[in-house]
C-alpha cells in the first residue's frame, strides 16, 4: 500500500482527502482503517506532507551546480552556478558536503523546502575542484606525519606523504596536494611574516601576479593623457573638485564638486575616473580585470583589479592633473529629490586630495586645517550641508544605517600589538551620500532607456528569517508587523531605538543576520536595505568590473549608441562570486591575525556578549576584538542547563539564566588559530 500511495502522488502531484484516496486505491475497510495511520508513518519518513485530512505530495527536489564556500561551524552555502539556479545561496547542512572545500563547483540536490523554510540541500559531489592544493599544520605523532587542516571543516589530524628533501618540521605551515596527500611545500611557521598572507591568497584562489600580456597593455599606454584624448569630452577642469578618501589610499578614482544655483538648489558633481578609456572590451587587461572581478584589500597588501600604472597613476585622480573621467551632474533641491541629471564623459583636475581625518577636522573647527584649506572651506561646509539633506532623505524613505564597527589591526615595529574598531566620521557619511546618490542616478537612467545593466540589488529577507527576528525582538519587548508586512524602515526604527543602549551591537547584528546578501543582477529587483526601486555601481571602475561594464553601457547609452549584446547576467553572478571570495579573503586574514594575538593571552578575562544559544554551548562575542568563541555547557557550573527557548538557558537546579544579547566577563582557556576555534570559561554574568 505504501508503494501505491506514493505512485499516485507521485503521478497526480495534487493534495487529495484521505477519503478520496482510499476509494482511488480500492482499499477495503479494514485498509481504510490502517490508512491515516500510514499516511502519518509515511509525512515521518520524509515522504509526503499530510495537512488536516489531504495527502499531499513533496515538490520535486531539483539538481543544480554552484560554487561551494564552507563554514567552520559546519555547514556551508552554495552560490547556483547559473542565475537560472536562483539568486539565494543554498544551505548545506553539517555532515551534507561531501568533502568539497570553499570554492569548488559541486552538484547539490536542492530540498524544495529546507529546515525553516530555507533552501537546503547537500552536495552529491564535486565537479570541479577549486584547487589542487590543501593547507595546515605539520604534526608528528608516533614519529608519523601529520596534517591538521585549515580547509577543511574536520578537526581531526590526517596522515600524509613526505619526501625527505621536502621535510619539514613539526608546527609548520605546509601545502599538500589535495589527491596524493603529499607535502608540496613547506610555507614556515605560522607567525613568519608573509605566511598567513599566502596562504589566505591560495585558500580564495586570488590573483598575485598580472599576467606578462596584462602588463605590456599597461605599460604601452601613455603616462598622461593628451589634447587627442578631450575631445568630445565636457571640461570641468576649471571647477573645484576634491578627492576624499583614507590616508592609506593608493586609488582615487571618485572626486566631487558642488555649486549652489541661483535658484536655491544645489548643483552636485560626482567624476568618476573614466578606467573604460583605456580598458578594452576583450583585451589582456579587460580579460584579467573579468578574472580577478574586485580588487583586495588586506592589512599590509592589496591584490588590485587593474596593474599599478592604471589604478595607482592614469585612472588615479591625483591632484593638479588633467584626468580623464565619466561625470554625473545633478540638480538636487533642499529635500534631497534630484530633479535632473545629466552624464559626460569630461575631463577634470581636481584641487586638492583630502582625507577624511582632515576634511572631519575642518568640520570641528580645527584652526590649522581650516587655514591649509581655506581656499575650499565654502565648498566643504556646502558639502556638509547637502550630505546632510541626502541622508535625512535617505532615512525618511526606510533607508537601514547600520553603523556597526569594523577592526582595524594595530602594529608596532611590524607586530601586533591592539585591535581597535576602525574611524568612521562625517566624512566618510558625506562621501558615501554622494555616491549613493550617483548610483541611483545612473541606475535609473539606465533603467528608464532601456538599456540593460548591471544592477546591484538586495532582496528582501526570507519570511523565515524575519519570523526568527520577530520572535527574538519579542524577548526585548519590542514589536514588528507580521512578517510579510515588514519593510527596511521597520528595521531601520528597531536600530534606532537601541541606539546608545548596552543591547545596541547585539540587535544589529541580529538584524544583520536576517539580511539576504546584496549582489549583481542582470534584472532589478530593487534594493531593501537601502529602500531604493532601482540601484547600481557606477563609482569605483578602478576596483570593481560591474562598474567598469556600467561605464560601457552608459557610455554607449549617450553616444546613441545600440546596446552590445552582453552576457550581462554571466558577468554579475561571476563578479558576485568574486566579490564573495575577497570578502572571505579579507576576513579570513584579520580573522587569523587576532587569533594570534590572543593567543598569547590565555588565561585573561574579556567581556563579551552572548550572541548564540546553540548544542555545544554559549557563543560569545568579545567586545574588544571582534572575534567570538564558545564557553561550553561544562563551563558553566556544576548544573544541567535547558534551553527555555531559543534566546534563554536555565540552570536546572540554580535557576540561573542566560539570555542572547547578555553581557557576560569571560576567562580564555584555549586558543587555535588554525582550526579558528577560541575556548572560554564563564569568570561572571555582567548585570
Amino acid at each position: 500500500m505504501e508503494k501505491e500511495i506514493i505512485e499516485y502522488l507521485e503521478k497526480n502531484r495534487k493534495p487529495i482527502s484521505l477519503e478520496r484516496l482510499g476509494r482511488v486505491l480500492k482499499l477495503n475497510k479494514g485498509e481504510k482503517r490502517k490508512l491515516k495511520g500510514l499516511v502519518r508513518y509515511l509525512e515521518k519518513q520524509g515522504q509526503l506532507k499530510l495537512k488536516g485530512d489531504l495527502v499531499m505530495p513533496l515538490p520535486r527536489n531539483k539538481v543544480i551546480r554552484g560554487t561551494i564556500s564552507l563554514n567552520k561551524r559546519g555547514f556551508a552555502f552554495v552560490t547556483p552556478e547559473t542565475a537560472e539556479g536562483g539568486t539565494e545561496d543554498i544551505f548545506i547542512p553539517p555532515g551534507q558536503t561531501a568533502g568539497a572545500l570553499t570554492g569548488d563547483l559541486v552538484e547539490v540536490l536542492v530540498k524544495a523546502e529546507g529546515q525553516k523554510g530555507k533552501t537546503e540541500g547537500r552536495v552529491t559531489r564535486i565537479l570541479k575542484r577549486g584547487r589542487t592544493s590543501i593547507f595546515g599544520l605539520y604534526l608528528e605523532i608516533n614519529y608519523q606525519p601529520f596534517v591538521l587542516p585549515m580547509d577543511t571543516i574536520h578537526e581531526e589530524p590526517f596522515l600524509v606523504k613526505v619526501k625527505s628533501r621536502k621535510k619539514p618540521q613539526p608546527g609548520q605551515i605546509v601545502e599538500i596536494d589535495r589527491t596524493s596527500l603529499e607535502v608540496r611545500k613547506v610555507l614556515g611557521y605560522q607567525d613568519e611574516p608573509g605566511v598567513d598572507l599566502k596562504v589566505v591568497i591560495n585558500q580564495h584562489n586570488l590573483f598575485e601576479q598580472f599576467a606578462g600580456e596584462t602588463l605590456a597593455e599597461a605599460v604601452a599606454l601613455p603616462t598622461e593623457p593628451g589634447p587627442q584624448d578631450f575631445e568630445g569630452r565636457a571640461d570641468y577642469r576649471n571647477w573645484t573638485t576634491v578627492t576624499i578618501d583614507g590616508e592609506k589610499a593608493q586609488d582615487f578614482d571618485d572626486a566631487v564638486s558642488i555649486r549652489k544655483l541661483s535658484n536655491g538648489h544645489y548643483l552636485l558633481g560626482v567624476h568618476i575616473a573614466d578606467v573604460s578609456h583605456y580598458v578594452r572590451p576583450g583585451s589582456a587587461l579587460d580579460r584579467e580585470a573579468y578574472q580577478r572581478g574586485t580588487s583586495v584589500y588586506f592589512p599590509d597588501l592589496t591584490l588590485p583589479m587593474l596593474p599599478e600604472k592604471l589604478s595607482n597613476d592614469l585612472c588615479s585622480l591625483r591632484p593638479r592633473v588633467p584626468r580623464l573621467t565619466v561625470s554625473a551632474l545633478m540638480e538636487i533641491d533642499d529635500r534631497g529629490e534630484i530633479l535632473q541629471s545629466d552624464f559626460h564623459p569630461s575631463v577634470i583636475q581636481t584641487a586638492e586630495r583630502m582625507t577624511y581625518t582632515s576634511v572631519f577636522k575642518i568640520f570641528q573647527g580645527d584652526p590649522e586645517e581650516r587655514h591649509r584649506y581655506q581656499h575650499l572651506l565654502d565648498d566643504l561646509f556646502l558639502m556638509r550641508h547637502l550630505a546632510r539633506i541626502l541622508k535625512r532623505k535617505r532615512l525618511r524613505q526606510g533607508s537601514l544605517d547600520f553603523d556597526l564597527l569594523e577592526p582595524e589591526l594595530v602594529y608596532r615595529e611590524g607586530l601586533l600589538t591592539a585591535v581597535v574598531p576602525s574611524e568612521r566620521n562625517e566624512a566618510h557619511g558625506l562621501v558615501e551620500e554622494f555616491m549613493l546618490a550617483a548610483n541611483v542616478a545612473v541606475a535609473t537612467y539606465l533603467s528608464e532607456h532601456n538599456y540593460g545593466c548591471i544592477y546591484r540589488v538586495h532582496p528582501a529577507p526570507t519570511r523565515s528569517d524575519l519570523e526568527k527576528l520577530k520572535s527574538l525582538l519579542v524577548h526585548f519587548g519590542l514589536e514588528l508587523p507580521r512578517a510579510s508586512q515588514i519593510k527596511s524602515a521597520d528595521l531601520q526604527k528597531i536600530i534606532e531605538s537601541f541606539k546608545g543602549k548596552p543591547e545596541e551591537k547585539f540587535i544589529t547584528i541580529q538584524v544583520l543576520r536576517a539580511m539576504r546578501l546584496a549582489v549583481y543582477s542582470d534584472k532589478n529587483c530593487g534594493h531593501f536595505g537601502l529602500a531604493l526601486p532601482v540601484y547600481t555601481h557606477f563609482t569605483s571602475p578602478i576596483r570593481r568590473y560591474p562598474d567598469l561594464t556600467v561605464h560601457r553601457l552608459l557610455k554607449r547609452a549617450l553616444a546613441r549608441k545600440k546596446p552590445r549584446p552582453l552576457p550581462l547576467a554571466d558577468i554579475a553572478l561571476h563578479c558576485s562570486q568574486r566579490e564573495r571570495l575577497a570578502d572571505e579573503a579579507e576576513r579570513a586574514l584579520i580573522q587569523w591575525r587576532i587569533l594570534r594575538l590572543l593567543k598569547n593571552k590565555l588565561g585573561e578575562e574579556f567581556v563579551g556578549i552572548i550572541t548564540d544559544i546553540n548544542r555545544a554551548g554559549l557563543v560569545v562575542e568579545l567586545d574588544d576584538y571582534f572575534i567570538d568563541g564558545l564557553i561550553p555547557y561544562s563551563a558553566l557550573g556544576d548544573d544541567y542547563f535547558l534551553r527555555r527557548d531559543e534566546k534563554t538557558l536555565r540552570g536546572r537546579q540554580s535557576g540561573v539564566t542566560f539570555s542572547l544579547g547578555e553581557k557576560v566577563r569571560v576567562r580564555m582557556v584555549s586558543c587555535n588559530p588554525i582550526l579558528k576555534k577560541v575556548e572560554f570559561v564563564l569568570a561572571e554574568k555582567i548585570d
